[in-house]
């Protein structure tokens, strides 16, 4: 009786219960088909015969880490490795939506980020400016050693990589930052606070529309391919010049002792 007099006084907030409470069966049973397998019926995770893990745990990794990893294609995982690479996404917004509250279900975790949390908007030129500039030293400080210095991507190790994060949307980078999947650790809000996550996603956003200096950029991916463009083409170019000059000191010196 209680209940049916606050759902006739409250009737938004009872629709807006039944809506979630709908989203959520409606994860379930995509979980139950796309994902139990390696994560079990209930998110529990599973675990092969010889011990090694076939599919982490979900209790507790909240919704933000469902809508990177199912949003953006990574997961399901067609198969396993060290880094679960980006594909074209399996399920739709909605869907995405519905098993993020699924899993949201199953135990507290980080929420899905809204659009405020990471825009820019409302911002004056000076406070941009700001904001690249504090989220290019919070960058250069924690992510370069993976990313690159212009979040180019690059190989880890054993068989991993730090995928390009260039042109990413911010939304997936601020959830990246902030449940940290696969090899990346994560930066909780206690670590790396909501407006420093904003500032980091300012600068890579400002990366795009900045011009290369010093000539030709080699994809940005630091010195390995520009010490080995210096060893084929420079060094290259010098020995060929080298051996030239030589060939034809040669022959010239010939000529004056024909002479």
């Amino acid at each position: 009786m209680t209940g049916g007099l606050y759902a006739a006084f409250s009737p938004a907030s009872a629709d807006e219960t039944a809506s979630s409470a709908e989203q959520v069966a409606k994860g379930r049973e995509l979980f139950l088909v796309s994902c139990s397998f390696c994560h079990g019926q209930n998110g529990e995770g599973i675990k092969t015969q010889n011990g090694n893990q076939l599919g982490p745990s979900l209790v507790g990794v909240g919704a933000a880490a469902v809508d990177f990893q199912v949003g953006t294609g990574r997961m399901p995982l067609t198969q396993p490795g060290a880094q679960a690479p980006r594909k074209p996404e399996v399920f739709d917004d909605s869907e995405v939506a519905a098993l993020a509250a699924y899993v949201a279900s199953l135990g507290p975790g980080p929420a899905v980020p809204e659009e405020s949390d990471y825009s820019l908007e409302g911002m004056s030129d000076e406070e941009r400016q700001a904001a690249i500039t504090r989220g290019g030293q919070i960058f250069l400080t924690n992510c370069t050693a993976c990313h690159n210095f212009e979040g180019s991507g690059g190989a880890m190790p054993r068989g991993g990589h730090a995928p390009k994060i260039r042109g990413v949307e911010p939304k997936y980078i601020y959830e990246a930052l902030l449940t940290g999947p696969q090899n990346m650790p994560n930066f909780s809000n206690g670590n790396l606070s909501p407006d420093e996550k904003r500032d980091v996603i300012a600068y890579l956003g400002s990366l795009d529309e900045m011009p290369s200096y010093g000539g030709f950029g080699l994809g940005g991916l630091g010195p390995v391919p520009e010490g080995l463009a210096a060893w084929l083409v420079g060094i290259g170019l010098c020995v060929g010049a080298a051996v030239w000059i030589a060939a034809h000191t040669t022959r010239s010196t010939k000529k004056k002792v024909d002479a």
